[in-house]
């Protein structure tokens, strides 16, 4: 089974919500813009049902190359993450 690219989300995004594929652009961008903000203004943001993206601050550690097992430093960094929500888990994967 192929994956849903972009093309066809919004496609499908169309189809289900009887609009044309510009309609669906526009809507995927307007909830992309509004997620990215949250994020970077609140440090998270819910698709209510879905899951919860979320920033969170690494911090410095020490690491090893793998290839000569040297050991390196890592420094602090921003991540952002996704965490899926409960209901999700347990569809998907079973309870």
């Amino acid at each position: 089974m192929p994956k849903l690219t972009k093309s066809a989300l919004l496609q499908l995004i169309a189809q289900e919500t009887e609009t044309d594929r510009k309609t669906a652009a526009f809507f995927l961008d307007v909830v992309t813009e509004i997620a990215l903000r949250e994020v970077k203004k609140n440090g998270e943001f819910t698709f209510p049902g879905i899951g919860k993206l979320v920033k969170q601050k690494r911090k410095a550690r020490i690491g090893r190359n793998p290839k000569t097992g040297e050991s390196i430093k890592i420094a602090a960094k921003t991540v952002v993450k996704f965490r899926v929500a409960k209901a999700v888990k347990d569809s998907l994967l079973g309870k």
